[in-house]
């Protein structure tokens, strides 16, 4: 992760509007442990491209982490209402093992909540 890391910030600090650039570098500060730089360099990355579900997906995980589960939520909705959710599996494998197990137990639940809900209605 150090070796991408600085890697992935030269090929930033060569052309900032580079956006696979960024999330690999948040990719590899997140493999370090430093999860507020990586929320952080998301966010701005985020910022220029608000609607790109592997950042939404990303903070998403960092929210839920946090305990943030009404921001990772609505993370996710917009994940989903873009329509291209085929992000979620690669960015699965990048996860740590506690994390994937956080996001697909998060999701599991809430799926299951929306059903009994709409199943009430």
């Amino acid at each position: 992760a150090p070796g991408v890391y600085q890697l992935a910030s030269l090929l930033v600090e060569l052309d900032a509007s580079d956006e696979a650039s960024r999330i690999l570098c948040a990719d590899a500060l997140y493999q370090m442990g430093w999860v507020e730089e990586a929320h952080k360099l998301l966010l701005v990355a985020l910022s220029k491209n608000p609607q790109r579900s592997p950042l939404l997906a990303r903070l998403a995980l960092l929210q839920l982490k946090k305990g943030f589960l009404y921001d990772g939520n609505q993370l996710l909705k917009k994940v989903i209402k873009t329509g291209d959710t085929s992000c979620l599996l690669p960015i699965m494998d990048i996860f740590k093992d506690e994390d994937r197990k956080l996001m697909q137990t998060h999701c599991h639940f809430r799926a299951l909540s929306l059903l009994t809900n709409n199943q009430e209605d």
